[in-house]
């Protein structure tokens, strides 16, 4: 090679890895801005698989309540398959490199006897090739970010194992502000919510003190801390539920059942509810099996038809129905929960799945903890489906999910 093709490639070689580092730091400015869990380390796996040139990327966080570690995303693992996998420590390239807090390189997996194979064997997927390096934030590892596949039969760099424990440190520690920030918004968020059936009760308590209270005045303050209470009951529990979501350490029980069998049961739960406002429910479905945690999809059924009586019209109608439908070339189901009641705004749909947000739509206030559809979008989403509403002023509104059919 002559001094210009050699001072040419230098010079090529240069600027790729300037291209690179520019990249690094753009990527590390979009992690520190995100605040979202789910969509930082959707951005950490592309970031990734875009660096290291890989054809998939995962992340694997030790589980801060019981040690484990386990699959947080990956490109290549839907989220019903990830929580079915629990990556032995002792046993696993991301074990070691959480452990001894160093990166690793496995060219041939089949070589090595570290490599955790229940993970190809389950996906039916073929690792060629594996770079894991340690996320590291306040000088502990929580975890291991892994790029799979070099593509074109390419062999990891040094320059990869650089730029990936770059990313891992960056992204470790977008991880951990994240889950503080979530900590400390949630718990103000929750003592916010808690004021108000508090202080009722305590009002309540003040007024059964008074001597002169006639018996008609201290049954209706009695039936108020009664409501109360049961408001704080469901409170409480929705704050542990949704904690436990938004730390990742609800696990699912998949397996398959009747949906037919669920709706119709879900529906007798409500059916007096319904009842007491002359609502009526119709059923409209196929018969279906679908693939997932029969207990959470009915809390997510229950949510739903809960909702259609209560922001219904009194005399109002239910319609609940399932259809086939595909989600990239998988089979799914759609079920529509439809009611007949004021509608939500467009203003308010923006922000029906968030915590604590309530549909300010109706013309009477209705009870509720503003949790219960924040819940709803994390069971959904678990089961790698969708939840979404369409509806218009005065027009009702329809809620919809999407499920996977059982194979």
């Amino acid at each position: 090679m002559n001094q210009y093709s050699a001072d040419h490639d230098g010079g090529a070689s240069f600027a790729r890895l300037l291209e690179r580092y520019e990249r690094i730091i753009e990527i590390s400015q979009q992690l520190n801005s995100t605040l979202d869990q789910t969509h930082l380390l959707r951005k950490i796996i592309l970031a990734a698989i875009e660096l290291t040139d890989t054809e998939a990327a995962s992340i694997l966080l030790i589980d801060p309540a019981t040690g484990e570690l386990r699959f947080e995303l990956a490109s290549n693992i839907r989220a019903n398959e990830m929580e079915k996998i629990v990556v032995p420590i002792d046993g696993s390239i991301a074990g070691w490199v959480v452990t001894h807090g160093e990166a690793r390189v496995i060219e041939d997996p089949a070589r090595e006897p570290h490599f955790f194979r229940r993970v190809d064997d389950t996906l039916q997927f073929q690792t060629r090739n594996l770079l894991a390096v340690p996320m590291r934030a306040h000088q502990k590892v929580i975890g291991a970010l892994e790029a799979v596949n070099k593509r074109d039969g390419e062999r990891f760099t040094d320059e990869d194992i650089r730029t990936l424990m770059t990313l891992a440190s960056q992204a470790a520690i977008a991880i951990e502000n994240t889950r503080l920030f979530q900590q400390s918004d949630f718990m103000s968020e929750m003592v916010h919510e808690l004021r108000t059936p508090l202080a009722a009760l305590r009002t309540s308590t003040n007024l059964l003190l008074k001597p002169d209270l006639s018996e008609e005045r201290r049954m209706d303050i009695i039936r108020t801390m009664q409501m109360e209470t049961e408001r704080l009951i469901r409170l409480t529990s929705d704050f542990l539920d949704l904690a436990r979501w938004e730390s990742g350490r609800v696990r699912l029980e998949f397996a398959p059942f009747d949906l037919r069998k669920l709706i119709i049961e879900c529906v007798d739960v409500v059916r007096s509810q319904a009842e007491e406002r002359g609502i009526l429910i119709r059923l409209e479905d196929d018969l279906f099996t679908v693939k997932g945690d029969r207990g959470k999809i009915k809390q997510v059924l229950l949510n739903l038809l809960t909702n259609a009586i209560k922001y219904n019209r009194p005399n109002g109608e239910v319609f609940i129905r399932a259809e086939h439908t595909t989600s990239n070339g998988e089979p799914y189901v759609e079920i529509a929960v439809e009611d007949t009641g004021y509608g939500i705004s467009l203003a308010s749909q923006e922000h029906l799945f968030q915590k604590f947000h309530r549909a300010a739509d109706t013309p009477e206030e209705t009870p509720g903890t503003g949790l219960g559809l924040a819940i709803a979008k994390h069971i959904v989403e678990a089961h790698n489906g969708e939840i979404w509403v369409e509806s218009e002023p005065g027009k009702g509104a329809t809620f919809y999910i999407t499920l996977p059919v059982a194979g």
